[in-house]
């Protein structure tokens, strides 16, 4: 037996399926009907408890080749059906029994549509799961809960990581919660990678001449990522940007935006959002609960993608500083791909101008020799 606690005082019971324990945190949902894997071990979602909407969960395992990164990052995951039986090939162990290596409570049997339309209702709110009683202690300690705010640095590597890819474009990336596949998207386009964690410095990142800096998806309240912000505010103007999630709504900030906490996120592999510059729709993957405030956005920054469902906006552009970002995923995982064009063009964005310099300095050289 497992027992979910929400702040507004509503109790759900199920089966355990995970570790023995208690834990602590922000309740969310995610309406992906595969990729539970990659959901669980997103860095943008720590110390988040996740509902996911999908009625059937675990049905094909984990596997080592899905990970986002080396550990779960939820603090607690709620179904309504567990599989038992996983049946795919490359499944390696059983989804309760990752859960329980990972010291991950889980809950099954819970009517998660029901709770979803509770969270709809009333909002993001912290919850507290456990294999346990509820009692006047847990009560308590659920009155008192906070996210930390040091949740993206938490989540940062701690060390200076190397992707090479001889004669790409070398990005300086600045890690707030990345996810595995962004590195591998990026691999695959030819960058040359530098992972750098969330609180480098505007100088180190400067000193090693890159081509380009981009930043990272991540948890937490954007306003709280001070360092990173600090960071970010002293590569303007210095050096193209591209910034997903967090690493957008940190862009937005530093440009002078605000940003708002959203009544209940988005999380799921299925958001349709527009192009404001062609008006193709993409259907994307989402993870935040955070969002920016469009007429707060400076004349010299571009919209470019709006959100479908709530027309919320999703990216934006600006030129004088050589800066884009999109609030979603691009790279699919898990998802549709609708969205790996972005990265692509902006990428080949770089070379282009990479190659372009290139150029002038022969001609020059040419013309001196002359």
């Amino acid at each position: 037996m497992a027992k979910l606690l929400l702040q507004n005082g509503m109790i759900f019971e199920g089966a355990s399926i995970g570790a023995e324990g208690t834990a602590y945190g922000e309740i969310c949902f995610n309406t992906s009907m595969a990729g539970y894997q990659e959901i669980l071990t997103d860095p943008s979602y720590a110390e988040q408890v996740i509902v996911m909407t999908y009625p059937e969960i675990g049905n094909y395992g984990i596997n080592p080749d899905d990970f986002e990164c080396s550990r779960v990052n939820a603090r607690g995951f709620i179904i309504k059906n567990y599989c038992e039986h996983e049946s795919h090939y490359k499944s390696s162990m059983s989804l309760s029994d990752y859960l329980k290596k990972s010291c991950i409570v889980g809950i099954s049997g819970i009517d998660t549509r029901y709770l979803t339309t509770v969270i709809r209702e009333s909002g993001a709110m912290n919850c507290v799961v456990t294999t346990g009683e509820i009692t006047d202690e847990i009560r308590e300690n659920l009155k008192n809960y906070r996210m930390s705010k040091d949740v993206a640095l938490n989540v940062s590597r701690k060390r200076t990581d190397y992707f090479k890819n001889k004669g790409g474009v070398r990005l300086a990336v600045i890690d707030v919660g990345i996810k595995k596949s962004i590195i591998d998207n990026l691999s695959a386009l030819g960058c040359d990678l530098t992972v750098f964690p969330g609180d480098v410095s505007a100088k180190e990142i400067l000193n090693g001449k890159f081509d380009a800096v981009f930043i990272s998806n991540g948890p937490g309240d954007p306003q709280d990522a001070e360092k990173t912000i600090n960071t970010v505010k002293n590569l303007v103007g210095k050096i193209p940007m591209f910034g997903i999630c967090l690493g957008y709504q940190i862009l937005c900030i530093v440009l002078g935006a605000k940003t708002y906490k959203l009544k209940y996120g988005h999380r799921g592999a299925n958001h349709p959002v527009i192009n404001l510059e062609n008006n193709k729709v993409l259907i994307t993957s989402q993870n935040h609960g955070y969002a920016t405030l469009p007429e707060t956005l400076p004349a010299n920054v571009i919209p470019t993608y709006k959100n479908l469902n709530d027309q919320t906006l999703e990216g934006f552009k600006c030129p004088e500083y050589k800066i884009e970002a999109v609030q979603f995923h691009p790279e699919a995982a898990p998802g549709p791909a609708d969205a790996n064009m972005i990265l692509k063009s902006w990428v080949e964005g770089l070379k282009n101008e990479k190659t372009h310099k290139k150029e002038n300095i022969f001609k020059k050289i040419f013309a001196l020799k002359k």
